[in-house]
């Protein structure tokens, strides 16, 4: 008996520049948040929001002020984080 895979978190290079760039808190906050509640066997979405318009098809993870911009890969068990920034910015 196999247990179910987990969902793997990815950066793709904009994203892991942008992390990057944030002071060590607010990074250590932010992979803390993945390790914990979206590299699981659950779906990542249930800690997301949908977004709508320009954005659509992505989701957005809250961490304090920050925000993180995903593409949700079903068929990879893949969240590609996308955009990395501060709650004021991150949707520019």
């Amino acid at each position: 008996m196999s247990a179910d895979p987990c969902w793997r978190v990815e950066f793709d290079e904009r994203a892991a520049k942008e992390l990057r760039k944030l002071g060590p808190v607010a990074k250590k906050l932010i992979l803390t948040f993945f390790a914990q509640r979206i590299q699981t066997r659950e779906d990542p979405r249930r800690f997301g929001k949908a977004l709508a318009s320009n954005l659509a098809g992505l989701w957005r993870y809250r961490v304090k002020d920050y925000r993180i911009i995903c593409q949700i890969q079903d068929e990879r068990l893949l969240v590609l984080a996308v955009k990395v920034g501060h709650r004021r910015e991150v949707y520019r």
